[in-house]
């Protein structure tokens, strides 16, 4: 089967920006640090999984996503990006493209959406996904096919890997994060209600509109607080709706709908000119010229391949 490896970008440039301090900079005297990590990563990437079919979806609707609409406070805790972390993220954007990869990107979804639309179109096409994030809300999108993959831990996981870490299975991640909330998007969820709750009474109830509308029935559950739980739920039901509107990542962002729209390129010239105004080391370009030199052998035994069939 086909597969198709699809990046959380901005998670790998915020990881490389906050790893290091500023040590290597662009022929401007900008820091380049953050480029420099995540480029080590997606070169990591390309050398290990050698994917056929590849996107990197980034961030750029911090204030403009249409989860903002939706609550004001989205995202709210969150300080205004530096100056100097945006202009890196231009530059990971550009070194993506340059090694290949397909590029999404849009004010008005996330990372998440951009890739979880993806995800939907390839699926359609027969196509399965490895979603390279370590980041949980991603668990409600795994199929019967696709996984998840941690890179820096090597660890992958398919559905059965989320119900093992999460407690309860992809289809009900979403809901599960509306009642846990997050407070790194400043998502409210339930007060009080906790990771080992949530995963409780949905293994009860199934889905978070059947525990809300049959919350009176918590309080009878044979577990620790249940009587607790059920006054949370009743006192905070528009809280819990309102949130499961936040962790739900969407499916119908602006991405290609076909398959052909996320093989991978061929390196783009621009690349040479990227490496040198970003200071990048001799041992960068040998890592880049090997890539190159494989996936030309990998085209021309495709050729002939493709004449015989």
């Amino acid at each position: 089967m086909r597969t198709a490896h699809l990046v959380d970008g901005s998670l790998y440039v915020c990881r490389a920006w906050f790893a290091q301090g500023p040590d290597v900079f662009d022929a401007d005297g900008a820091p380049a640090h953050a480029v420099h990590g995540f480029t080590r990563f997606l070169l990591d990437l390309l050398e290990r999984a050698q994917p056929t079919h590849l996107a990197v979806a980034f961030d750029e609707s911090l204030t403009t996503c249409f989860r903002n609409a939706i609550y004001a406070d989205y995202k709210a805790n969150r300080p205004p990006a530096p100056p100097d972390l945006l202009r890196q993220f231009d530059s990971c954007r550009r070194i993506a493209q340059a090694l290949g990869a397909i590029v999404l990107r849009d004010t008005q979804y996330e990372a998440d959406d951009l890739i979880g639309s993806a995800l939907e179109a390839l699926r359609r096409a027969g196509v399965r996904s490895v979603i390279v994030s370590a980041d949980k809300d991603f668990g409600q999108l795994i199929g019967l096919h696709d996984e998840q993959w941690d890179p820096s831990r090597n660890l992958r996981w398919d559905g059965a890997g989320v119900k093992q870490r999460l407690g309860v299975r992809p289809d009900q991640v979403a809901d599960y994060l509306a009642l846990t909330g997050d407070a790194t998007d400043n998502i409210p969820g339930v007060p009080g209600i906790g990771a080992k709750t949530a995963a409780i009474l949905l293994h009860h109830f199934g889905t978070l509109d059947a525990l809300l509308e049959r919350a009176d029935e918590v309080a009878f559950l044979r577990t620790r607080g249940a009587a607790a739980a059920a006054q949370k739920l009743r006192e905070h039901a528009e809280l819990a709706r309102l949130s499961r509107r936040l962790t739900g990542i969407a499916l119908d962002a602006p991405v290609p709908a076909d398959e052909a729209g996320y093989r991978r390129r061929a390196f783009d010239g621009e690349l040479e000119v990227l490496l040198d105004r970003l200071n990048f080391g001799p041992l960068t370009r040998t890592r880049v010229r090997a890539l190159a030199t494989r996936r030309e052998a990998a085209e021309d035994a495709v050729i002939p391949a493709m004449r015989e069939a």
